[in-house]
């Protein structure tokens, strides 16, 4: 598949087909972009009081991927839906929806998906972001589902993706430990065919509306010189509260899933969590019944990417052989708001076609810029210092947090 790059003018486009009501979708294509740049826990060290013990025993979290100055969440939310596409069969302009989900958009507007659209050679998809937080991609995976399964699209585009690293205080060793950058996508398509069980669970609870947010920038309280001083532009989060809440409605937003889906727990093959941290996800195993084996962990080298943690992991499941055709599969988040989600189905995707992901040259890929705009070096200034000069490597490899949860003894696949 070639991107081309974005027309001066763009051309007409062409006449969409009628889109018959389809009964059925499917995942029909995947794909995953992470920054080169990776943030250790030692690198952390030497930006606030912290060390690699107290982050690995408190969240298993041993590196993070950090995007660099000329990358956006728009061009990495480009590059892992070229991916998807290209792994579908299929081209750009055969996509009708785009949806990004992701709580670091580019600009307040244009959206994020608009962005996306003219990045990877589209000319005649829908384009809009969805904003549940962590829970993003599985409520734009839910929103694609029911476009496709009404009539309304044949292929539609989704997309998690996060540029957290440029919203964290680090003086703030309780968030700026926690989060990386990275985007992952799918592709959900109409299929005449039945494509196996499937059940959707989406919740907000509202009361748990302020235990992780970010004060400013809205329209309750405008960016002023007096939001930044007081340093309202960073994410805030309770860590207890949270921890409470997400141990709580991941497990029953995944059972709820389950039984939509007609499907009893022992049938499911592989969970693929939020990826906020181990020992969340230690709980939500426990509070399933199922052993470690049974659950899909990478938070140790990705830390918590919010929108884009579930299809980032979702994408190197497959890829890594950790999903296989006809596998029955849970992929479940929280976040922010408390909002919560969950999708149970089964695979029906050929998991050797994602070597075709090859084929996209993240380089290729560009967001065009506004041409009478010039924004100021994005990155923090204490982040770009320990990333121009990388210290010494030393991070230990023996096994994560110990305590509570009880941690299975089962090993955990990277």
């Amino acid at each position: 598949m070639t991107v081309p790059p974005p027309a001066s003018a763009p051309a007409t486009p062409a006449r969409p087909s009628p889109v018959p009501a389809a009964r059925f979708a499917r995942i029909s294509g995947w794909g995953s972009y992470a920054p080169r740049a990776v943030l250790t826990n030692a690198d952390l060290e030497r930006m606030v009081d912290t060390n690699d013990d107290w982050i690995v025993t408190r969240t298993g979290i041993r590196e993070r991927r950090v995007a660099a100055a000329h990358e956006t969440t728009a061009s990495m939310a480009a590059v892992a839906g070229a991916r998807a596409i290209a792994v579908a069969g299929l081209e750009p302009d055969e996509i009708d929806l785009i949806l990004v989900a992701t709580l670091t958009p580019d600009y307040w507007m244009p959206s994020t998906a608009a962005l996306v659209k003219e990045a990877i050679g589209n000319r005649r998809a829908a384009a809009m972001d969805v904003a549940a937080a962590c829970s993003g991609f599985v409520y734009a995976y839910a929103t694609a589902h029911a476009y496709v399964t009404s009539g309304m699209a044949r292929h539609v585009l989704v997309v998690g993706a996060e540029l957290l690293t440029r919203f964290l205080d680090y003086t703030d060793r309780s968030t700026c430990i926690l989060f990386g950058d990275g985007a992952g996508a799918v592709v959900v398509s109409a299929s005449d065919e039945p494509t196996g069980p499937h059940g959707i669970e989406l919740t907000t609870e509202p009361q748990g509306a302020y235990m992780i947010w970010l004060p400013a920038g809205g329209s309750k309280s405008p960016s002023s010189a007096e939001t930044v001083a007081r340093g309202e532009h960073f994410i805030r989060m309770e860590g207890k509260e949270t921890y409470r809440f997400a141990t709580r409605t991941l497990a029953s937003s995944a059972l709820a899933a389950i039984e939509r889906a007609g499907l009893h727990p022992d049938e499911i093959d592989l969970v693929i969590p939020h990826q906020a941290n181990v020992r969340i996800i230690e709980a939500v195993a426990k509070g399933l019944g199922f052993p470690m084996d049974r659950i899909f962990v990478n938070v140790d080298r990705f830390g918590n990417t919010s929108a884009a943690s579930v299809p980032l992991a979702l994408a190197e499941a497959v890829d890594t052989g950790r999903i296989k055709l006809g596998d029955r599969i849970v992929f479940v988040a929280f976040g922010a708001g408390f909002t919560s989600g969950a999708v149970a189905m089964e695979w029906s995707a050929d998991p050797a076609s994602g070597a075709r992901a090859a084929a996209i040259d993240p380089d290729a890929i560009r967001v065009r810029l506004p041409v009478d705009w010039d924004s100021v070096d994005p990155i923090p200034a204490q982040l770009a210092d320990v990333l121009a000069s990388p210290g010494p490597v030393d991070v230990p490899l023996d096994d994560v947090v110990p305590g509570e949860p009880a941690r299975s003894h089962k090993e955990v696949p990277a």
